[in-house]
């Protein structure tokens, strides 16, 4: 014999509510009384197929394809409640277009006006329930779960619904295991085994009521804990759930249809009574199950022995209704009960519209309306498609182009307090029709959790990768499984879990963390910076020296130490000097076009002019020396002619140079953002290397051949000595730019300019030092020496010996 199920009998009861309701408010109903008849199906295909076959043909005894009556003896079906009869009835009552809606059924397949043209319902179909936890999911971070599902037909589907809304957000599934309909106690040991030592902390249980019910007494019995179960509407809220799994359920989410507002029906339940209804044939059935006891004559007027008196507690009726456990009668959480509640009352808004038809501008042919008394059920089907009105709670009812209503749920904590009453606590809603953003609304701080939790729990597979890292999903293994790996160089990551790292732009360089692109470093040898500074200063004391010794040379001209070796020479490679040491102020600063454009041909051609005159006074000491003999033909060289034809020769062959590299492959300024990490580097491109080589080689070239002419002609009188002054300025010269090609080569960015004006300073300044500097001593501190005829008696004296 089957259960009493109260539930049902509250389905009943609110049918007998709305009923009252109807025909106490709806007194224009056309002088029309709505009533109703009740067919049990007892969760049977064949009872709720005879029931419907009784229904269409209008007699207890049914016959298939006939009417036994001039009209249909009701004009909408509500039910049933199980899937595996609401199927077949609706199949059946579609050929026929007669209206049905049903209060609990969720299967998707119904959806489908081709196979099931009259069928309606007033609870969401299962797809919305499958997107509200995958949503659910997203919201808590859980990307690591199982999936515990029933093996059967109506939640096969479903399941792999779900499976396929956490793929899309990026989840992934750990467990996936379907209970077989029966003999599954074995298969119920093995799953729990597997989410014994699964890594999930998520477990989601979508399946019938038996089977969530032997897999948490399963859990129960094993005493695991540290998961957090996640449960459908199929179960989640049932009456049925025994006591004894409550505990390991502390903490759990469930989904359950958006609770509704019934308008005093609480006080309904609580009024009725055995002696106030006696034609209600459930209610003693309802009083025994509801207070366990027993009439001392059930409706089968079996009396009961001396024996069964002592286990059982006789019914008295005085039992109060508001004694009743909460969790049996639920007078608290209309939901199944709100859905047949709206059942009821879209079928009389219905048929109110139907029957307030007028002519001509009714919905069917020609403008005509349904007959009052003798109205087709696809007549009613019509109206019931189209119906959109607000209950007494004040929600709008409508249905969908499928038949469907809105699909909203509320979420809710199961929370076992410290005296173990068993609450629901709505933590938040899921409504599809709302914005994107607000589909999905949670409360987390209305969350208790289990104990095994001290905050919100975590279930990936892999900790999220943060901000300077990127996911490397490890071959083999779900998404969901990966390895944080550092972005490369130049790149970031901003965000936490990202599948690539972002390449900062030219200008721009990631931070230590590599979380975002900041500006480059600038870099340039600017004259704040200490080595700028340092390198101006330099060249600007050199060239103040260089005037300095230029002034003592013009004062000094007509003394025999000055005029030896040609003044003018003299003269000329000083200011030479002095803009050898200025031009140097050129490579320091940011680089321009300008600069860039003139600062190498400016060094070229300057120091072509240096490297001349003392190419032009080295040929003056030979030339001068031999002149000395009679018969020489160098005597006509001597003078002016040789050092002025050698200066010019040189300098313009180097300023030829210098105006076609300016002309065909002038430099100009760059960034150069790959040469040092973090900096931008503003540098001069040389245009062409190949010119920039040209213009030091020439200059090698002479600096070379005077070094040669100096050093053979070191040896010559005292009174012409200077040529051994030039070889050491020419070796320190050739020595300085020797060094400076590996290592201009060698350096970057601004050292690359500090380099070369290094190279500019030393060689000018060997060149100040060895040749200027010992005759400035002997003007200066030895004036006697500054003397013919010191200068011929030292002479003399050389030559004896």
């Amino acid at each position: 014999m089957r259960r009493f199920r109260v539930r049902a009998y509250r389905f009943v009861r609110v049918i007998i509510f709305a009923l009252e309701e109807i025909n106490k408010n709806f007194k224009q109903f056309h002088n029309a009384t709505l009533g109703f008849r009740i067919y049990d199906s007892c969760f049977s295909t064949w009872r709720a197929m005879g029931s419907t076959m009784q229904l269409l043909s209008g007699n207890k005894q049914p016959f298939p394809n006939y009417k036994c009556q001039s009209r249909f003896a009701l004009p909408a079906l509500i039910g049933d409640e199980a899937t595996v009869s609401v199927e077949p009835m609706a199949m059946l009552l579609g050929i026929y277009k007669f209206p049905q809606i049903s209060y609990a059924v969720t299967y998707n397949l119904l959806s489908d006006k081709q196979q099931f043209p009259s069928f309606l319902r007033t609870v969401p179909k299962e797809e919305f329930q499958a997107l509200a936890m995958s949503r659910l999911l997203l919201h808590f971070g859980w990307h690591w779960v199982g999936i515990i599902g029933s093996d059967n037909i109506y939640f096969q589907q479903p399941n792999e619904w779900l499976k396929s809304e956490i793929f899309k957000t990026g989840g992934c599934i750990n467990i996936f295991e379907l209970i077989p309909a029966n003999s599954y106690g074995e298969k119920i040991r093995k799953v729990v085994e597997m989410i014994k030592h699964s890594s999930a902390k998520v477990i989601i249980i979508y399946t019938r009521l038996v089977h969530a019910i032997a897999l948490m007494e399963e859990v129960s019995m094993q005493n695991i804990t540290g998961k957090v179960w996640i449960g459908g509407t199929s179960w989640f809220m049932s009456p049925d759930v025994p006591k004894n799994i409550m505990r390991p359920l502390n903490g759990s989410i469930g989904f359950m249809l958006q609770k509704g507002k019934i308008l005093d029906f609480k006080e309904f339940l609580y009024s009725f009574h055995p002696s106030t209804s006696p034609d209600d044939i459930f209610i003693k059935l309802f009083w025994e199950t509801a207070f366990g006891c027993k009439w001392v004559f059930s409706d089968s007027q079996i009396s009961l022995n001396e024996t069964m008196w002592k286990t059982i507690t006789p019914c008295t009726g005085n039992e109060r209704l508001q004694d009743i456990d909460s969790t049996l009668y639920d007078v608290n959480n209309f939901r199944f009960t709100y859905a047949v509640y709206n059942a009821v009352y879209a079928v009389a808004n219905a048929l109110y519209n139907m029957l307030s038809c007028r002519t001509i501008s009714g919905p069917f042919y020609n403008g005509s309306c349904a007959e009052r008394s003798a109205f087709k059920p696809w007549q009613l089907l019509h109206y019931l498609k189209n119906v959109r009105f607000k209950n007494p709670g004040g929600e709008e009812i409508y249905f969908d182009q499928s038949g469907d209503p809105p699909a909203r749920y509320d979420i809710l904590n199961w929370q076992i307090s410290s005296d173990g009453t068993n609450n629901y606590v709505k933590v938040g809603h899921f409504d599809n029709t709302a914005a994107e953003a607000l589909k999905m609304v949670i409360n987390d701080t209305t969350i208790q959790w289990s104990s095994a939790f001290s905050q919100t729990p975590t279930s990936v597979c892999s900790q999220s990768c943060p901000p300077g890292f990127w996911k490397a999903v490890r071959q083999g293994e779900p998404i969901c499984c990966f390895d944080c790996i550092p972005c490369s160089k130049g790149e970031i990551s901003n965000h936490t879990d990202v599948t690539e790292c972002t390449r900062c732009s030219d200008d721009q360089w990631p931070d230590s963390r590599k979380e975002k692109c900041i500006p480059k470093i600038i870099e340039f040898l600017s004259y704040e910076d200490p080595l700028g500074m340092a390198l101006a200063g330099i060249p600007i004391f050199f060239s103040i020296t260089t005037v300095f010794i230029l002034t003592i040379f013009v004062k000094k001209r007509d003394t025999p130490i000055v005029k030896a070796n040609n003044r003018e020479l003299s003269y000329l490679l000083l200011l030479a000097l002095i803009l050898c040491f200025l031009c140097s102020l050129v490579f320091i600063g940011k680089p321009t076009a300008f600069t860039c454009m003139v600062r190498q041909p400016a060094f070229g051609i300057i120091f072509s002019v240096c490297v001349s005159s003392i190419l032009a006074k080295t040929i003056t000491v030979v030339i001068a020396f031999n002149a000395t003999n009679p018969n020489s033909k160098l005597r006509k060289w001597v003078g002016s002619k040789a050092p002025v034809f050698i200066v010019l020769a040189c300098s313009l062959s180097q300023t030829l140079i210098c105006f076609y590299w300016v002309l065909v492959h002038p430099s100009f300024p760059q960034s150069n953002v790959n040469s040092q990490e973090g900096k931008l580097i503003i540098e001069c491109n040389e245009g062409s290397l190949v010119m920039f080589y040209c213009m030091l080689a020439y200059l090698g070239c002479f600096a070379c051949v005077s070094f040669t002419v100096a050093f053979f002609a070191r040896k010559l009188p005292d009174s012409f000595n200077e040529a051994r002054n030039i070889t050491f300025s020419m070796l320190v010269f050739v020595s300085v730019w020797l060094s400076f090609i590996p290592a201009y080569l060698s350096t970057q960015g601004k050292y690359m300019a500090a380099v070369e004006i290094f190279a500019i300073l030393a060689s000018s300044a060997g060149l100040l030092g060895c040749i200027f500097f010992p005759k400035c001593f002997i003007i200066i501190c030895r004036p006697g020496q500054n003397t013919r005829e010191h200068m011929t008696g030292k002479t003399q004296k050389v030559a004896r010996t």
